[in-house]
């Protein structure tokens, strides 16, 4: 963007906020008297809602707080602050004109006929506030915005000559944008922000003001309070040790609760995307916890945040980061295999490993491979393939000047795929309505981000999402080694979620028909975080399973039998099916006990380095 007055994000959303302010106060102008863009008015009771003096000084309030963020934003904003303007300048603009070319149309539509008494044809949750019916602007309002959604959604699917990803990327960019459009996401044409601002005296105004300067400055948005959570105190508490650690990861071994463990200990690779810790949120939730009541010896792959220091790492580096984990644990407790889980882009990673180690003759190493929703073939992987063009990857790359991606474009990237969950509504709960932060330790997670090597994540986007080369035998080759997935004869649990939007189950499935070994495929109720985080003591969702040989996940499907519940007693039977030997959990088995070195207390440094 380019330098001149009123053309960077600052001004520009400068601009949009005026002119939000602006309408708010031509809405309340009735009941407060104030005229729009008259600013503050001496004398008066500040603490009467209809006094136009109080509502002056809200004004010069909000006015003051965004003001001063202009004239700190060249010091004090962090780097993503200015993409973070840019997406919410987007968002007044395209608002702003629906304003101004849909009003005439609306207060039209209600002169003919404003009887908002009868059943509404469509429904909707963000509008199912009483208030969205209860006063016919707001219902003819609500129900145009979500005919024409229909309408835009069904144009672009009635397309013709277009290239199916095209098509695509053109679906899915309405999508976004008609979910920006929300009726919702506006003050002038949301009731319960009007009505919370006249409840508040317009406190809740300057508080939403106050987060979104908050979030401009940090280039993220806030799902949850900042101060809820603290590592090791009430979210990552399971115990145990540090016990191994490279440049690129610590390797965490959790202490046995039960007297006797299962011979062949757990490693999990959890994603380098995210931290470790949404396997272990808290003691209700925690994986790592309850499978060491199951008497399983687990360790846990706690990955580094990319920085400079890291600028030179690609897959070969996490492959043989993976590989070295587990020689690790294989000398510690002088064992000759591991059991292995791999989640998401750590998943699709243990896949490459295995075929590594097949090829090298080292495929005993892995007793068995679990995988929860990971990808092998990338030919439909959904939506994130929008994001997956020349254009796009080239624009990540200039992103990344000092060699790592920072993660909150990674964040705001699986955000968008759940739009109105992760993002609007934040917006209106944030920023319009002025609510406080809820205590959330699973938003607390989704926001806690890493960075990403850019090597890396240039080659993944292109070797896997673009081109799928994972599944062609010899197509692409790490640390020395050509990989050929048909070499994997480990036994092989995979894991998909019936709702994943990151890691569709139809893609998920597609990795029984790549290995050579047994594999048992199971679908999990929900998506890519649920779906996997569902503990049994929850008693929520439900999961499906077959044996019988099924040709395509709706075979499955079809042949399947749902249970109700948690999946991880299932995966656990599968688990001791392929090896049941016990042994006391002594010696090493409990890290730090007498005589054996440890680096530092679970959950680490490096969990925390940002």
């Amino acid at each position: 963007m380019g330098d001149s007055p009123g053309t960077t994000p600052a001004d520009i959303f400068g601009q949009i906020l005026k002119f939000q302010t602006d309408a708010l106060q031509t809405m309340l102008a009735p009941i407060t008297g104030l005229a729009p863009g008259t600013g503050g008015v001496k004398g008066g009771n500040p603490a009467d809602a209809s006094d136009p003096a109080h509502w002056g000084n809200v004004g010069e309030r909000i006015q003051r707080l965004w003001l001063d963020f202009q004239q700190n934003q060249g010091t004090t904003a962090v780097p993503g602050a200015a993409q973070w303007l840019t997406l919410m300048s987007s968002w007044g603009n395209a608002q702003k004109r629906m304003m101004e070319d849909g009003m005439a149309v609306w207060q039209s539509v209600l002169a003919q006929n404003g009887d908002a008494s009868r059943e509404l044809p469509r429904h909707d949750r963000r509008f199912a506030d009483p208030k969205w019916r209860e006063q016919p602007l707001y219902a003819v309002l609500h129900q145009t915005y979500l005919m024409l959604a229909e309408q835009m959604a069904g144009a672009v699917d009635n397309l013709t000559g277009i290239a199916p990803d095209k098509h695509d990327q053109l679906r899915f960019a309405v999508r976004m944008l008609t979910e920006a459009l929300s009726p919702d996401h506006f003050p002038l044409t949301n009731p319960l922000v009007i009505d919370r601002a006249i409840e508040t005296k317009g406190e809740s105004l300057v508080k939403g003001m106050e987060h979104l300067i908050q979030d401009l400055t940090r280039g993220q948005l806030t799902h949850t309070d900042p101060e809820a959570f603290k590592l090791g105190e009430n979210i990552a508490v399971t115990p145990g040790k540090v016990v191994h650690e490279s440049r690129l990861f610590q390797l965490i071994q959790y202490t046995p609760t039960t007297e006797k463990v299962l011979a062949v200990p757990l490693v999990i690779f959890p994603p380098w995307i995210n931290r470790f810790y949404i396997l272990d949120l808290n003691p209700a939730k925690s994986f790592v916890r309850w499978a060491a009541e199951q008497g399983v010896t687990v360790f846990m792959v706690s990955w580094k945040s990319a920085d400079a220091s890291t600028a030179d790492v690609v897959w070969d580096d996490y492959i043989r980061a993976q590989i070295e984990a587990i020689d690790a644990i294989r000398a510690r407790l002088k064992v000759p295999a591991v059991h292995a889980i791999g989640y998401c882009v750590a998943g699709t990673t243990l896949a490459a490993t295995l075929a590594i180690l097949a090829r090298r003759g080292e495929a005993d190493k892995v007793r068995t491979a679990t995988f929860f929703t990971a990808q092998v073939d990338f030919e439909k992987a959904g939506e994130l393939r929008n994001f997956i063009d020349e254009q796009q990857i080239a624009t990540l790359a200039k992103l990344s000047p000092e060699g790592y991606l920072d993660g909150r474009y990674m964040a705001a990237t699986f955000n968008l795929l759940r739009g109105n969950d992760l993002i609007w509504s934040y917006v209106v709960n944030n920023y319009l309505l002025g609510k406080d932060y809820p205590a959330f330790d699973l938003l607390h997670w989704n926001g806690d981000t890493t960075n990403l090597p850019t090597k890396w994540h240039q080659s993944y986007l292109k070797d896997l999402y673009r081109d799928n080369r994972l599944i062609v035998a010899d197509s692409l080759s790490a640390d020395g080694v050509a990989i050929d997935l048909s070499l994997i004869e480990t036994p092989s649990f995979v894991q998909a979620g019936r709702e994943d939007h990151i890691a569709p189950p139809e893609s998920v499935w597609r990795t029984t028909g790549h290995f050579s070994g047994p594999v048992k495929f199971m679908l999990a109720g929900s998506g890519h975080i649920a779906g996997v985080v569902n503990p049994p003591a929850a008693n929520k969702y439900q999961y499906w399973t077959n044996d019988a040989q099924s040709a395509s996940l709706e075979d499955f499907i079809a042949g399947a039998q749902e249970h109700p519940g948690s999946w991880w007693p299932y995966w656990l039977e599968w688990l001791r099916e392929q090896d049941n030997t016990q042994i006391a959990a002594t010696g090493k088995r409990v890290p730090g006990s007498k005589g054996d070195a440890v680096i530092e207390d679970a959950p680490g440094r490096y969990v925390r380095m940002r």
